[in-house]
């Protein structure tokens, strides 16, 4: 080390620079470099290359900040006691965010990869963090055996604390080792319009390590637990197919001729295709004399199928408008509730008035 204190305050201004020009050098690629990369990634097909550079974005900063630091506490001929230490905090800096790195990305690439193939087991929140807990977690090994520190009394510590770990955490388990046959047998995925023993009903939006969450018709979001869903009874409308059938129930007059109201009924829903939204050609409509005579009405049922259980209030209430206004202008009547009531006198002594 310089002896002289002129000297030795040079040789710290080299340091400081050192380690401001690797920061600020940092920010210049990224600025240039990693603009241009990404530009360049945006232009092929493959997903691959533009989620790498998202996830090395920030942490490339953090890698020259550590390499600045160390040269800059070589530079500076610092205490051993002090490098020691600083150095192993630049290793921990380094490798944690390699792994935070290598997680996002990796966890992106699943999903990613998942939504191309339509595989509803790699978009699931279950998956994501499984995935980001094997990556941090092997991150971790590779850190404490970087440091020196041995994981066998560590693995060790975690096979006798387990059992206390999973008598306190039972319900956390259950639902997590629910969670994952329920990802993994795929009865129900994301996107899927479910109803559950119970009454509630909606579309599952995403599975996670403790519950399910599902939006209903009315936008509001139920969180069920894993446990309880793998338990219940559920009917799942997209599975194995998301169309769905729509029966429409109508009644007309008795004095309607039930040819006509068919005909007239099967004309409207064929030409209502392409015309209504989600409303199918295959199979074709067609109409039951269903449930029969009624107390006041001949009732029929219109059989149309839709893409999916939740396109069946939109369509239904469009077919009716269009039905209704057909019936009025072919004079077919849908009639009022009607009951007829006798009256019967009571036997008994004539009544007097006065």
């Amino acid at each position: 080390m310089p002896g002289t204190a002129a000297e030795r305050w040079i040789v710290y201004v080299v340091a400081v620079v050192v380690f401001g020009g690797s920061v600020g050098l940092a920010f210049l690629i990224r600025l240039l470099v990693f603009d241009a990369l990404r530009r360049w990634a945006a232009r092929t097909s493959n997903f691959i290359d533009d989620t790498v550079i998202a996830a090395t974005r920030t942490p490339f900063v953090i890698w020259c900040a550590c390499a600045g630091f160390y040269g800059a506490t070589r530079i500076a001929f610092l205490p051993n006691e002090f490098t020691k230490v600083s150095d192993k905090v630049l290793l921990v800096l380094v490798i944690g965010s390699a792994t935070f790195a290598l997680a996002q990305a990796t966890v992106s690439i699943v999903r990613q990869t998942g939504a191309r193939r339509g595989s509803s087991v790699a978009v699931v929140g279950l998956t994501q963090t499984t995935v980001r807990i094997v990556v941090l977690a092997l991150g971790g090994l590779i850190l404490l055996n970087a440091l020196g520190i041995s994981i066998t009394p560590l693995i060790t510590a975690l096979g006798i604390g387990g059992l206390a770990v999973a008598l306190a955490l039972q319900d956390t388990l259950a639902n997590t080792f629910a969670g994952i046959y329920i990802t993994l047998s795929r009865h129900i995925r994301p996107g899927d319009y479910i109803r559950i023993e119970g009454g509630d009903e909606g579309v599952v939006t995403d599975i996670t390590w403790r519950a399910t969450t599902v939006r209903t018709i009315r936008n509001n979001i139920v969180i069920i637990p894993n446990s309880k869903l793998a338990q219940s009874v559920v009917t799942n409308f997209h599975l194995r197919e998301s169309r769905h059938r729509l029966d429409i129930p109508v009644g007309v007059s008795y004095s309607s001729d039930p040819e006509q109201v068919e005909a007239v009924l099967v004309e409207e829903a064929k030409a209502a295709v392409g015309e209504v939204d989600n409303l199918m050609a295959e199979p074709e409509p067609y109409v039951l004399f269903m449930p029969g005579f009624g107390d006041f009405s001949l009732n029929f049922t219109l059989v149309v199928h839709v893409r999916s259980y939740v396109d069946q209030f939109q369509v239904q209430h469009r077919l009716r408008k269009r039905i209704f206004a057909r019936f009025r202008k072919e004079g077919i009547e849908i009639p009022f509730p009607i009951r007829t009531v006798y009256l019967k006198d009571r036997p008994g002594p004539p009544r007097t008035s006065t």
